[in-house]
């Protein structure tokens, strides 16, 4: 895994956390950009599981394959069925969701990178 982009993911689910939280303080639903906001972390998700796939398949580092890859795979899921869920729900509770759910991809991409260096 690289480090920089790590980095990236991680600042951008912080940040994504803090705006949603934002709205929950002030008792607003989830708005139109914050789900574009959401789209874009997880476009920096699927190009760190695509540059860790290259990266285990061109080199010889031995991590857990299921447990990394179960991560991963969680990884990508939890925003968009967040979006979904914050889409249809339209009451302050759709920013708390996402605020969670965005902390959540936090701490998986955190737990990759364990992971990673452990192996």
């Amino acid at each position: 895994m690289v480090l920089p982009l790590l980095i990236v993911v991680l600042l951008a689910c912080a940040a994504l956390a803090g705006w949603a939280l934002w709205f929950v303080v002030r008792d607003r639903a989830v708005i139109l950009r914050q789900l574009i906001g959401a789209a874009v972390v997880e476009a920096l998700v699927v190009v760190q599981a695509v540059v860790a796939g290259v990266l285990m398949a061109t080199r010889d580092h031995p991590v857990d394959g299921p447990l990394f890859w179960g991560y991963v795979a969680t990884a990508l899921v939890v925003l968009p069925v967040a979006a979904i869920w914050a889409f249809a729900e339209r009451t302050k509770w759709s920013s708390v969701v996402l605020a969670v759910a965005a902390l959540t991809v936090g701490f998986l991409d955190w737990r990759l990178w364990q992971i990673w260096g452990a192996a």
